[in-house]
């Protein structure tokens, strides 16, 4: 995609008759960003330098509708796959173990949780994923939009990614999104306990055709698993933990009541103020104090002679 993008740049700047410092002067970058560009070399192209692209080849949109494909080819081809078939699902179902799934991120808690990835090489490709990540909520908005129902271990709710301002953003955005007719938000509360999905997080995908995809995630890896058998044992995995969530209205009541609590600033003991509380609480049962790494001393015992 990266060559076909490279190509479409070099024909349309021939037919417009600029050289490649011409070019690269309407749009603000030096030469040599051309010559990369065309020769699909160096860094891919960033959204808004496709944009301007486009605009000086006068493309009609061409190389900005190309974009999104030539920057998915950074990702694993696990990753890339997967989008795909997510672009065409009529059905997603997904559980999130950690953060909010990406179709129902706001831009900053997207761009809070995309800082840390290990495969960020600088500020301009962060930008460039939250952008592409904004992109594919669109379809959410379409005609052809699908039916999304998504499981949230209560994990994700009290973890402040980006901050408390950020959290009851995104919190918020989940109240409006759960009000969408085809979107269904549920709550997996801490007190069910163990599950078959705690390492990480699942999505299943319903086709057009009826057939299913399945994919798992971890911190720093996916997998993609189109084997018909091991999709229905994930599916299967998928309505147990439907079923062990809170009802759609609960986990709303659920999501207003982390929402206040963010609101009103609730603050977490520090861990000196929980050393100190931990040491009253064991001089109140009659145990030891706590010294260097937490050891408990025993009463009575002294370190010196």
């Amino acid at each position: 995609m990266a060559a076909l993008f490279g190509a479409r740049v070099r024909r349309l700047r021939m037919a417009a008759g600029l050289t490649q410092a011409e070019l690269a002067d309407k749009v603000h970058v030096v030469s040599t960003r051309i010559t990369q560009i065309e020769r699909a070399s160096g860094a891919k192209p960033t959204r808004e330098l496709a944009r301007a692209l486009d605009v000086a080849l006068s493309a009609d949109d061409l190389l900005v509708e190309l974009w999104p494909y030539v920057y998915r080819e950074a990702f694993p081809d696990w990753s890339r796959k997967f989008m795909e078939y997510s672009e065409r699902a009529v059905v997603i179902r997904q559980y999130a173990a950690h953060v909010v799934p990406g179709l129902l991120q706001t831009e900053n808690y997207a761009r809070a949780v995309l800082r840390v990835g290990r495969t960020l090489s600088s500020a301009e490709q962060l930008e460039e994923r939250v952008a592409l990540r904004m992109g594919r909520q669109e379809r959410l908005g379409t005609a052809d939009r699908p039916e999304l129902w998504v499981v949230l271990d209560e994990a994700v709710l009290r973890r402040p990614v980006g901050g408390q301002t950020v959290m009851r953003e995104q919190l918020g955005r989940l109240l409006g999104a759960a009000a969408e007719p085809d979107i269904t938000v549920q709550l997996l509360p801490f007190d069910q306990g163990e599950h078959d999905v705690m390492g990480g997080s699942l999505t299943v995908l319903t086709m057009p055709d009826g057939s299913e995809i399945a994919y798992t995630e971890g911190a720093h890896y996916g997998q993609l698993i189109e084997d018909p058998d091991e999709v229905r044992s994930f599916a299967l995995t998928y309505d147990r933990l439907r079923a062990a969530a809170l009802p759609p209205l609960m986990s709303l009541d659920m999501i207003r009541s982390v929402m206040e609590d963010n609101h009103r600033g609730t603050k977490v003991p520090s861990r000196s103020e929980r050393r100190r509380l931990a040491q009253e609480q064991l001089q109140q049962s009659g145990g030891g104090r706590l010294r260097g790494g937490g050891r408990r001393v025993p009463r009575g015992r002294r370190s010196g002679p």
